[in-house]
């Protein structure tokens, strides 16, 4: 045993300190898998003949869920650069994930005809 506070006090620092980091490192780490696990939630409106929003800003390679709904008419939302598609009846809310690329500029378009206009139907992820 240690008759001297300040000699059991020395002793106890680098204890204390391994638990600090362990417990900075533990905190981080979970930090990331949380990060990992809820990707941003972007919600998309379709109505002939028009997305809402038309576009999208979102940071290389982030992962996303896109949250569709389609007032009017059956819809489809595709991105084919990413691989990506959807089809959304009207009244239902479908979620679709998804992870950007790199930097530039992704079209999004409905591949579902809804009648005259539908040529018009498109937006843009920008990326970067």
């Amino acid at each position: 045993m240690f008759t001297n506070s300040s000699a059991a006090r020395r002793l106890a620092r680098p204890a204390r300190r391994r638990w600090l980091l362990f417990a900075a490192a533990s905190a981080s780490l979970l930090l990331r898998v949380d990060a990992r696990a809820a990707p941003r939630v972007i919600k998309v409106h379709a109505r002939r003949f028009v997305f809402t929003p038309n576009r999208i800003p979102l940071a290389p390679h982030e992962r996303v869920t896109f949250e569709l709904t389609a007032e009017d008419a059956l819809m489809g939302f595709s991105i084919p650069q990413l691989g990506v598609r959807a089809d959304v009846p009207p009244g239902i809310v479908v979620h679709l994930d998804a992870k950007a690329g790199d930097a530039g500029t992704v079209q999004f378009l409905c591949d579902i005809f809804c009648g005259s206009g539908h040529e018009t139907m498109n937006g843009v992820l920008v990326v970067g």
